[in-house]
């Protein structure tokens, strides 16, 4: 007989150990959320008054004054986000928090529809650079359409770029046409160069596509001007008279080439207008020359790195954004680009943290350093340029503040009227409304605007050495507090019950 071996224990093999579980980018743009949230709740919001622009859009759905007027480029998207807050309170200060915070979760939503197209250093890499640049700072808290233009754009591309990778789903159809329907409803202009593209893409290129997403963008499009067209048909006629005042007000679109006003203005000029100013600034300017070159190197980049598709439909996109700002209207203001920036941030990144990666891999600490304290000298540059806009913004608001004062301790308090030089601040912060007998915002008859003033208090404002206009005949005259710009130098108190409460006032004194 064959004895049996004896019986071994088993041996276990040893437990595989768990792999370490990347937790992805939320964490990431979290924090970067919320840096982007207190730099704003820090630096831009404390004493900030309201703009020339936001009165206009505030003063429509709530605030301190009754409704200004809308002249014909301008779509009320802004006016519908900040009403919840603006239809509860005249607070500037609420107002600004509410768009501080909405901002940070919109950029950190926008830059989550990337999540499955883009590695997280390139993500969060993306995210970071549009958002340490001022103007993006500067308007996250504003109520301005552009910002919301720019992430709207950033989460469109995001969408189309997953469809187009090969998950065209219900999720990304319905995202796409939706974020460019935000877009559409800010500004009608930038949903159709925003839109032109990613069509173009997902509805030509062979073996790419995609009809059910093309009409959903093209749907998405529709969907936003539609306030915007029903406004035109009621108050202009029609669409095409609208779009032929609103190529009026904005100097006539045609063949303007404005790039160079957009380099001058990156040195903290809100706006440029005529842009017949110096170069203030050259090195504030230095990364806006370089974009070019790091888009095209990014490219580059992507496509050894097998995301050659996205870094083009984002390139694509933002160059599409741009051009009539850079092309067709012949002045500038940082924010029109706001959605190109946000993005060419995308090739962008992909440059940079190839970069970085291949000087880590050659053991390169020198070029890794260098490549930091590029990036600190761009941050330094753009929190300096911030600063400065903040500071001439808070200034001009104090004086439109001031002259209100003044306006009301005269005796123009609501229910009122102001016309004239720098109207339409002015009379927010006075809690009146404004109304313009001549320009861009003509809305009421010299005539009229004296039989207004029999009513309710009516001043009307003009500017050192401008004419009085033919609606002061018979008004007296009133200096104003100096400013340090040219702005309303007297006022004219039209004949009416504004002139007779100084009159009672001056006789009680």
């Amino acid at each position: 007989m064959h004895e049996c071996p004896p019986l071994r224990p088993a041996v276990r093999a040893p437990a595989e150990r768990p792999s370490r579980r990347t937790s992805g980018p939320l964490p990431w743009l979290t924090a970067l959320a919320a840096v982007f949230a207190a730099v704003q709740l820090t630096l831009v919001v404390p004493g900030s008054g309201l703009a020339w622009d936001e009165t206009v859009y505030v003063s429509q759905v709530g605030g301190n004054a009754p409704a200004a007027f809308f002249s014909a480029p301008r779509a009320r998207g802004i006016s519908y986000l900040v009403a919840p807050v603006a239809a509860l309170t005249a607070s500037t200060t609420a107002l600004r928090i509410y768009l501080a915070l909405l901002s940070a979760a919109a950029l950190l939503v926008a830059l989550w529809v990337w999540r499955k197209v883009l590695p997280t250093p390139v993500l969060v890499g993306a995210g970071a650079l549009f958002a340490g640049l001022w103007p993006t700072l500067f308007y996250g808290p504003a109520a301005m359409p552009n910002l919301w233009c720019a992430l709207g754009a950033l989460a469109a591309t995001g969408w189309v770029v997953r469809a187009v990778r090969g998950s065209a789903g219900p999720a990304e159809t319905a995202g796409a046409g939706a974020a460019v329907a935000l877009v559409a409803l800010m500004r009608p202009a930038d949903g159709f160069w925003l839109a032109l593209p990613l069509v173009l893409a997902v509805t030509l290129v062979p073996g790419r596509r995609l009809p059910r997403l093309g009409a959903a963008l093209v749907g998405g499009l529709v969907a936003g001007c539609v306030p915007w067209t029903a406004e035109a048909y009621a108050r202009y006629g029609g669409l095409g008279a609208r779009l032929h005042r609103a190529g009026e007000i904005q100097g006539g679109l045609g063949w303007n080439v404005a790039v160079d006003d957009h380099l001058r203005a990156l040195a903290g000029r809100t706006l440029c207008r005529p842009c017949d100013i110096g170069w203030e600034n050259p090195a504030t300017a230095v990364w806006w020359l370089a974009l070019p070159l790091l888009a095209a190197g990014g490219i580059m980049a992507a496509r050894r790195a097998g995301r050659g598709t996205t870094a083009l439909l984002a390139t694509a996109a933002g160059v599409s954004t741009a051009v009539p700002y850079l092309f067709l209207v012949e002045y500038a203001a940082p924010r029109f680009l706001l959605p190109a920036y946000a993005l060419l941030a995308v090739p962008v990144a992909e440059y940079l943290v190839h970069l970085f990666a291949r000087t880590r891999r050659a053991r390169r600490p020198a070029g890794v350093g260098a490549l930091t304290l590029v990036l600190a000298a761009h941050l330094t540059v753009q929190l300096s340029v911030l600063s400065h806009a903040v500071r001439v913004g808070h200034a001009t608001t104090k004086e439109f503040a001031a002259v209100a004062e003044e306006l009301n301790r005269l005796g123009v308090r609501p229910p009122c009227v102001v016309s004239g030089d720098q109207a339409v601040p002015i009379a927010y912060y006075a809690g009146c409304v404004s109304r313009q007998t001549g320009g861009h915002d003509a809305s009421i008859t010299p005539e009229a605007l004296q039989a207004l003033a029999r009513r309710v208090p009516a001043a009307v404002l003009t500017a050192e050495g401008d004419v009085p206009p033919p609606a002061v005949d018979g008004a007296r005259a009133v200096l104003l507090p100096p400013g340090r710009g040219p702005g309303p130098h007297r006022t004219y108190l039209l004949p009416g019950p504004a002139t007779g409460r100084t009159a009672a006032t001056a006789k009680s004194g």
